[in-house]
């Protein structure tokens, strides 16, 4: 949970009202998320929100302070985002921003463990390593190990292709102690995660299963083998460009809505039969019409309904509600998917963890 989307920071408010965020420091996290007791906390400053700052504008006792008051379990220490990757570049040749960003990120990390200890905190310190090539991660792990870290999060790591990261993480367990164990700042690969485990990384976090759910343009809903498009069926009262073209005369209301009631029904009456599919794809090609979409989705959509995922489906979710998780409409139907995408990435990485995945790293 990042302390930007709570409390706001340079660049604006954050994401939660002022009644959620006194909620939010009232309740704490656990009892606010309603999170069951083997569910474990972690807390970060947010360090995007002031990326373009010359320095953090948040202070470790501030930072400590929200931790503290919201019952986090773990939390991260302040860090500075270095935007660059440079695999040859050394610890002392290299952009001197980078240079400057990574030592402000380790005085910190120094900072924040001091105060962990005269405060007497309860929470577990995660130092923050930065840096823009394998040598300037490994060092960085390095000197956050002699600080007295054993959970270390590796930040800027997001723009990076998996080779990149992989090269970054085996120069790092050259250097790193048996008791140190990594997480990965707004990462998941799961192609690489068995990989990831063999180098010590025993923690993830990323939002991007959550969000391809209505952010990507075709991978919104998730299975274990591939990802499908989610069928649009945008409302007539919430599309911006159908509501003025209504306005403007250019569309019938009336046909909107109808072309949207009959798109649903046809939708909702699918049955995995090839009538019921072309009935779907039809009403389908006639909603785009009337909706003037720039783009057609219907062989993607021609996809999702032949294979029909949802169905086998085991989550409660898609067991519960059937097509309506394909249909890409409304924003908590949309977030809907999202959890579905969490599940199906969760199960992927229970896998990894059965005795017989983790066998060979022993």
């Amino acid at each position: 949970m990042s302390k930007a989307i709570v409390d706001g920071g340079v660049s604006g408010a954050g994401k939660y009202s002022s009644s959620q965020r006194a909620r939010f420091y009232r309740m704490g996290v656990r009892r606010f998320f309603r999170l069951p007791d083997h569910i474990a906390t972690l807390g970060d400053n947010g360090a995007f929100n002031y990326v373009g700052e010359e320095v953090p504008p948040v202070t470790v006792d501030g930072t400590l302070d929200f931790y503290d008051e919201c019952g986090f379990d773990a939390g991260v220490s302040v860090d500075h985002v270095i935007f660059g990757y440079d695999a040859n570049a050394t610890l002392t040749q290299a952009d001197p921003a980078w240079i400057r960003r990574r030592e402000i990120t380790l005085d910190l990390a120094y900072e924040f463990m001091k105060r962990v200890s005269e405060r007497g905190s309860h929470v577990e310190p995660v130092g923050a390593a930065q840096g823009w090539s394998p040598t300037s991660y490994a060092d960085s792990v390095k000197r956050l190990q002699e600080m007295g870290y054993t959970r270390i999060a590796l930040g800027g790591m997001v723009p990076l292709k998996t080779r990149d990261v992989l090269q970054c993480l085996y120069e790092i367990n050259e250097i790193r102690s048996p008791a140190t164990e990594l997480h990965l700042l707004g990462l998941t690969r799961v192609d690489a995660m068995e990989t990831f485990a063999q180098l010590g990384v025993t923690s993830i976090d990323s939002t991007s299963p959550f969000r391809q759910a209505f952010m990507d343009e075709r991978k919104n809903y998730h299975t274990a083998d591939r990802a499908f498009a989610a069928i649009r069926v945008p409302q007539v009262d919430g599309n911006v460009t159908l509501r003025r073209a209504i306005l403007a005369g250019d569309v019938s209301q009336r046909d909107a809505i109808e072309a949207e009631r009959e798109t649903l029904r046809a939708l909702r009456s699918f049955d995995g039969s090839p009538r019921s599919q072309k009935t779907a794809l039809d009403a389908l090609a006639q909603y785009e019409r009337v909706n003037r979409s720039k783009k057609s989705y219907l062989d993607a959509y021609e996809e999702t309904l032949t294979a029909a995922p949802w169905l086998s489906c085991p989550c409660r979710l898609c067991r519960t509600h059937g097509i309506e998780m394909v249909i890409f409409r409304g924003t908590e139907r949309n977030k809907r998917r999202g959890f579905h995408n969490l599940t199906v990435l969760a199960n992927k990485i229970s896998k990894l963890a059965t005795p017989e995945a983790l066998e060979q790293y022993v």
